[in-house]
């Protein structure tokens, strides 16, 4: 995210430490804790209960209205104290009303009305929880939904996509224009008859759709959609429950549950898995939350001063450290994978949460599905008082099982550095770059032919397994990658980027890791320059469907690398071990190339020795290749796994491989 943007668990999962007092004088650490799995609103026989963690309240007051938004209480009760400072009430049978709140008292001060932390149910913009059962509000063969198969986390591709952007193109052939639903429609063409919407997805090949922000977020009025406001979704309200701007109707609970489970539903029946792109590092304004205003101070970190620090660079921090947020975290990471059945997180700024926490949501996942896909950005936007050496940042990562990180030292290695939009990479001939690449090939691990020192990021290997590093050139954030060639490379022809692109990604795709592609560079998409486009209108950042008529060889270079890496193991090696055996870096290669070797059928793979060469020189190089009877397999924008043309290299003899552009062969014997 940008830097200015803004089953029940076990007692052992969320054994915690004793919190820090970010705030002289303020004790939180002296706060009662609640360890029950019923916070929120809970449901037993179709009967509710609330029960809410408000330690510092005098009193607290349960409100029940008709209507999300506007009206005055048809009921009020007032909520009993009980176990571990929360506050419990039993709903009637027959409640009042549909929606409710909640109103502290503390200090003597009468705070305003929120919904529960835990709440899971919403009516319009999150003002008022809903009296519903989420349970309830599923769509029909809901409970036979099935993940697809994942046999390792190295097959796993994702692709990053906001809601609104697949569908909002009036050619993209989609119905349900910038919704929930319109992710499930199938048959749906565009210009020249091209796939779009999901047919689209499913072509590309991807196995993981990683979803920007679904869950209730604030800079969207839901009340007024017909203004087609624009938002990523990095400003949270609500944790647990599902924005309603994506849903056919705001008003209504029920739709954004049902429908975002129509997704996953729709998702899993073509064979792709579904990742929620979830925001716990901090909340939108303070005052807004129902954090604040039932538990004053104690979600935030603070500084000495007494003022919210904000490594988020949003206005605020989480103090995830604190057994309370980090239950509401761990809980809410389970809801979603039980409820809704998400098959992977995506953390945002998961360097400003704590290890320990981290951990806990890995455990508590496990209890569901081990093949759930976890993984962050390993840092932070500004500094916190909660030191490094305890948080989730990209240094941490061994000390974190099976979580995986964004490896921005491939990133930047490859086009650039992302804010000085100006600055080549590798891939457009600047030199020096060579180890920062050769990095991510090998997925953040130890390799001992690696030069860490020259490594731009990172002097370390911080994984310890493959399957816990992200490659990628590009994402939501900064410049879409044919933007950034264009701004880094002036004067150069739109076919000298072309074979810059192409060059990008088939780095990532046949380095070592998991590959992370946002959708629509698949076929050269743009902002138009835009490098931070969280709420620009849809005329920006939604998807121009004419530009897959218009760039199909590209798109099929995609399909076809995709398939590539997905059909052959050698590329997606589970181990760090394996990468040791089986990759090997050549020697004596001229400046801003690379060239390795998969020997000895990697991963089992049918092929036996697989040579890989890159060139990011903006003119031909020559590259030293082991001697043998070679395949050619990729030629710049040509792939063909049975084999474009059979190439001879003598003894001593070098391969010539055309510039800005890879070369692999296959020596089969």
């Amino acid at each position: 995210m940008k830097a200015w943007l803004f089953p029940t668990l076990v007692s052992v999962v969320l054994s915690l430490t004793t919190c820090r007092t970010a705030r002289v004088g303020e004790g939180y650490d002296a706060y009662p804790t609640y360890e029950g799995p019923d916070l929120g609103l809970t449901f037993q026989q179709g009967q509710g209960r609330l029960r809410v963690w408000a330690p510092t309240a005098e009193k607290l007051q349960l409100k029940l209205y008709t209507d999300g938004a506007g009206g005055s209480p048809v009921a009020e009760y007032a909520m009993q104290k009980s176990a571990g400072g929360t506050w419990l009430y039993e709903l009637p049978a027959q409640p009042a009303g549909r929606f409710y709140v909640v109103q502290a008292t503390i200090k003597g001060q009468q705070m305003a009305e929120v919904p529960d932390p835990y709440v899971h149910a919403l009516g319009l913009n999150g003002q008022r929880g809903a009296l519903l059962d989420p349970a309830t509000a599923s769509p029909a063969g809901w409970d036979e939904d099935a993940r697809p198969q994942l046999k390792q986390a190295t097959d796993v591709v994702i692709g990053e996509l906001h809601v609104r952007d697949l569908s909002m193109d009036p050619q993209s052939g989609v119905a349900q224009k910038g919704k929930y639903l319109g992710l499930t429609e199938a048959g749906t063409r565009g210009p020249s008859g091209v796939k779009t919407g999901l047919d689209h997805l499913a072509e590309l090949g991807i196995t993981h759709l990683h979803l920007l922000p679904t869950n209730d977020f604030s800079s969207v009025d839901e009340s007024r959609l017909a203004e087609n406001a624009y938002n990523w979704g990095y400003d949270p309200l609500h944790y647990s429950a599902p924005e309603g701007s994506y849903a056919t109707d705001p008003a209504d609970p029920a739709s954004r549950i049902r429908e975002l489970k129509q997704v996953v539903q729709t998702l899993h029946r073509r064979g792709l898995r579904l990742v929620l792109d979830v925001v716990y590092n901090h909340t939108t304004a303070v005052a807004r939350t129902s954090f604040e205003q039932l538990v004053p101070g104690y979600y935030y970190r603070h500084r000495p001063d007494g003022t919210l620090s904000d490594a988020a660079a949003c206005g605020n921090e989480i103090a995830s450290e604190r057994p309370m947020v980090r239950k509401l975290i761990v809980e809410s990471v389970a809801y979603w994978a039980r409820e809704f059945h998400a098959d992977g997180f995506r953390f945002d700024l998961m360097g400003v949460l704590d290890l320990r926490t981290m951990r806990a949501v890995r455990v508590v996942l496990d209890q569901q599905d081990h093949s759930i896909f976890v993984y962050g950005e390993g840092w932070a936007a500004g500094s916190s008082p909660l030191p490094e050496a305890e948080r989730a940042l990209k240094a941490n990562v061994l000390k974190m099982d099976r979580i995986a990180a964004f490896s921005d030292e491939l990133r930047d290695g490859v086009k650039g550095h992302f804010a000085r939009q100006t600055e080549p990479g590798f891939a457009s001939g600047r030199p020096g770059l060579e180890e920062s690449v050769k990095f991510g090939i090998v997925a953040a691990t130890q390799h001992p032919q690696l030069d860490y020192a020259k490594v731009n990021y990172s002097q370390a290997p911080w994984a310890a397994s493959p399957a816990q590093t992200i490659n990628y050139v590009a994402c939501h954030d900064d410049m879409v990658l044919w933007d950034k060639l264009a701004a880094s490379n002036p004067g150069a022809s739109e076919e000298e980027r072309l074979r810059m692109d192409l060059l990008s990604n088939t780095i990532v795709f046949t380095s070592q890791g998991v590959p992370f592609l946002p959708i629509g560079d698949e076929f050269l998409r743009t902002k138009g320059g835009s490098h931070n486009s969280y709420n620009q209108p849809d005329a920006v950042n939604q998807l121009d469907w004419s530009r897959k008529a218009q760039y199909g060889r590209v798109f099929e270079f995609y399909r076809q690398l995709i398939a590539l890496r997905k059909a052959h193991p050698a590329f997606r090696l589970p181990t760090q071990e394996l990468v040791q055996q089986h990759l090997e870096f050549l020697p004596g290669v001229p400046p801003v190339t690379i060239g390795y070797r998969l020997k000895n059928h990697a991963g089992g793979d049918e092929w036996n020795n697989i040579v890989v060469l890159f060139n990011g020189n903006r003119q031909a190089a020559r590259l030293p290749v082991p001697a043998g009877r070679y395949t050619v397999v990729l030629s710049g924008s040509e792939i063909n796994p049975k084999g474009l043309r059979p190439l001879e290299v003598a003894a001593e003899a070098a391969v010539e491989v055309p510039a800005s552009s890879a070369l692999i062969l296959v020596q089969e014997r």
